[in-house]
């Protein structure tokens, strides 16, 4: 469970932004819309956020400084050797912040304990990495690293919880790695929980970086395609039933706007293995026949909304926690209102997953759908920073009209449209 995500010069984001996913005192939606950790001391925490701004404004930015901490924490330790540069990204529009390290925070809960764990890092090293572990609700400093550059020397802290052969975890850990990272790879149990969080709990999707495969590979078991289908018809799509056919992976097949990167992960999975291929069954009116239509047929909302169906499942089946990057794009708003209110539904969201999603939908921008506390919004300033900052900043009345408030210029975050003469 997500407590709270904070990071700091990184691309468009020059000074520390926070994402809190902690819910007010507020009643509306409070039995629906957030949750109880059961964690002593700890507030309800929102199953969902929605992130409203204009184009440029640092939206994307935001949800891939989480995909790189995500990223550098899983990779870290087993891919690169000492000296090889890592590949962060600091504001540029500072003399600064060019030369100072990114920053990462996030806290957490996994496994019953509250967890905050952090790292700086420049291109070249990691500055300073941390964490703190809240086992029976006091904070315990379990390890800290820090590069003093005037004496060129790296200082280590071990507190007395932590576990494990502290001498050779330090040791072994590489100047452009993460400690984390290293122990797990060397079979630190302690630390396990903490790297699972990461590698299977935090999932981030970007605009053309997911593939359907996922969603086809349930769909070869009759549970799996029974509850792919369910959640197609339930957005009330005409598909009569889901047909899987198999064959060998051909790369040529992902999207044509799916990152290099991306794909090379994809490849590299699936090279040389058998995928499951779908085909959309449809019903030939006032007849019982039906006419299996190819994904390239069908619409471009229906295959993203089929690329995530299987996502969504799993996200809902283990309590995960998803950020998206623009939910709306190629979807209709009610199809967008659909999955949000999954999320939200705690007879359907039983594990308590999150969904943290980018946006300029505003329809799904009213009080029947989200409380005040679940709307953020981000912005550039006269340096081009980009400023992250909630809609509670504006203390709104209970009930008021916030699509109409968000396009009025209310609350900001709206693009300056200016006059253009032919």
């Amino acid at each position: 469970m997500l407590i709270e995500f904070s990071v700091t010069n990184f691309k468009s984001i020059q000074t520390t932004q926070t994402l809190s996913m902690t819910a007010s005192s507020a009643s509306e939606l409070r039995d629906t819309n957030s949750f109880i950790t059961n964690q002593q001391g700890m507030p309800r925490l929102l199953r969902s956020a929605a992130i409203y701004g204009p184009n440029a404004s640092g939206k994307t930015n935001l949800l891939e400084s989480i995909d790189f901490m995500e990223s550098f924490v899983i990779q870290s330790s087993k891919e690169g050797q000492e000296g090889e540069p890592i590949d962060v990204k600091p504001f540029l529009f500072n003399t600064g912040s060019r030369s100072e390290p990114s920053e990462f925070e996030v806290l957490f809960l996994q496994e019953g304990i509250r967890y905050q764990y952090g790292f700086a890092v420049n291109r070249t090293r990691v500055v300073h990495e941390w964490l703190i572990a809240y086992p029976e609700g006091r904070p315990q400093r379990w390890f800290e690293r820090e590069f003093d550059t005037s004496a060129d020397k790296e200082n280590w802290y071990f507190g007395s919880k932590f576990k494990g052969h502290k001498t050779v975890l330090q040791e072994t850990t590489r100047s452009n790695a993460l400690f984390l990272s290293t122990a797990v790879q060397l079979n630190n149990e302690q630390l396990k929980p903490i790297y699972n969080w990461f590698h299977q709990k935090l999932h981030t999707i970007g605009v053309g970086g997911l593939s359907p495969a996922y969603s086809a590979s349930l769909c070869k078991t009759e549970a799996g395609r029974k509850r792919i289908l369910e959640l197609l018809n339930a957005a009330d799509l005409s598909i009569k039933d889901l047909k899987v056919e198999t064959k060998k992976f051909d790369s040529t097949d992902l999207p044509s706007d799916m990152p290099d990167t991306v794909k090379d992960i994809i490849q590299k999975e699936l090279d040389g293995k058998e995928i499951a291929e779908i085909k959309f069954m449809h019903t030939v009116a006032g007849t019982e026949e039906l006419v299996a239509l190819d994904p390239d047929d069908e619409s471009v909302g229906t295959k993203k909304l089929f690329t995530l169906a299987g996502p969504w499942l799993d996200v809902l089946d283990n309590g995960h926690v998803l950020f998206v990057d623009e939910l709306n794009n190629s979807m209709h708003p009610l199809m967008v209102r659909f999955l949000i209110s999954l999320i939200n539904n705690p007879q359907i969201n039983r594990k308590n997953a999150q969904l943290i999603f980018s946006t300029h939908d505003t329809s799904v921008l009213d009080n029947d759908l989200f409380r005040r506390d679940q709307i953020w919004f981000t912005e550039k300033d006269a340096t081009n920073a980009t400023r992250l900052y909630p809609l509670s900043d504006f203390t709104p009345r209970k009930g008021e009209a916030l699509e109409k408030g968000y396009l009025k210029g209310r609350y900001g975050a709206l693009p300056y449209i200016g006059e253009m003469r032919f």
